[in-house]
């Protein structure tokens, strides 16, 4: 049987894993309920372009796998989730650091729970803003994952 990771630990994993640490992307909080994610990226000059303003790709990759790290954790071994689509829509400049979070409600996860028992999969779409230390909205992410039940096999 395989252990399950803490939340905090896989905070720690992320923060050293190679394309967040090379990109400037921090995950600030995972809560140990997996019901809520908060992530960071510092504005530097690795990950500028060459306007100097954020580097799209950033963007896009610090709203990369949360949705279904929370996701995973909360609907347990009998489910598999995968991110299968995504989408980013550029608002404004990036021109500070840029933070995102990702919130999963206990009726989101039920709802989500009784659509794919009853159709064998389901595919929900999430949304993400990413703003500014303002609050200003820079970027949207659209997230559409893949939950399925695992076989009895």
């Amino acid at each position: 049987m395989r252990r399950k990771l803490s939340a905090n630990w896989l905070k720690r994993i992320l923060n050293f894993w190679p394309p967040y640490l090379g990109s400037g992307i921090k995950v600030l909080e995972i809560s140990e309920s997996w019901d809520y994610a908060r992530v960071r990226l510092k504005k530097g000059k690795l990950n500028t372009n060459y306007f100097g303003t954020a580097y799209g790709g950033s963007l896009f990759s610090m709203t990369d796998p949360f949705y279904v790290l929370l996701l995973t954790n909360r609907l347990g071994r009998n489910y598999i989730v995968w991110d299968k689509e995504s989408s980013i829509k550029y608002i404004s400049p990036g021109k500070t650091d840029v933070y995102c979070q990702f919130s999963l409600t206990q009726e989101h996860v039920d709802d989500i729970k009784r659509k794919t028992e009853e159709l064998g999969k389901f595919e929900p779409i999430f949304e993400v803003d990413v703003v500014n230390t303002d609050g200003e909205l820079v970027a949207k992410v659209h997230k559409r994952l893949h939950v399925k039940l695992k076989s009895s096999q």
